[in-house]
């Protein structure tokens, strides 16, 4: 069963955020994850090129940090595709990638590359950032699978969960 606000969020991108009362960086990452699901479908098209119509398309615009910060996430999982699909799929027992739902998929990937590659973000926000989504955007299991899959990969991750990387 769907959860009551998939369609809502996945139609009204920004509104729906602002609606619901999202912090700048949690939108981002809603909205991130909204397009990657794009991108799953339309692996081919030019990135740049579907990241500006995506924005065009948003019913209400976000504020430009957002979409700063949702475009940095898109690119590096975009640079990481095919990674972070083999992450997943290594940590997915009995489950074949292709068979897990493709909005999971795309929460997954976007938590992913941050635990793997934003060392500037603590893998526990990422994790807890992916759950919430999932509650939005997901089935009623897809929290408890989403999380489960990330926790794996945040346990083979060499850096401590609850901390960012020191200021340089």
């Amino acid at each position: 069963m769907r959860n009551k606000f998939s369609l809502t969020a996945l139609y009204t991108g920004g509104l729906f955020c602002k609606q619901i009362g999202m912090k700048a960086r949690s939108k981002a990452r809603l909205l991130a994850v909204q397009f990657l699901y794009q991108l799953d479908v339309d692996f081919d098209r030019d990135l740049e090129e579907a990241l500006a119509d995506f924005w065009t398309q948003q019913q209400e615009k976000p504020s430009n940090s957002v979409v700063v910060f949702a475009n940095t996430l898109v690119r590096g999982v975009h640079s990481h595709w095919e990674e972070l699909n083999a992450l997943i799929a290594s940590h997915a027992e009995n489950w074949i990638f292709e068979r897990i739902s493709p909005v999971d998929r795309c929460i997954l990937r976007l938590a992913a590359h941050e635990i793997r590659h934003r060392d500037d973000i603590p893998p526990v926000v990422s994790i807890n950032e992916a759950v919430e989504i999932a509650k939005i955007l997901g089935t009623d299991d897809s929290p408890k699978f989403v999380n489960g899959i990330l926790d794996k990969i945040m346990r083979e991750t060499l850096r401590p969960a609850r901390s960012s990387a020191p200021s340089k």
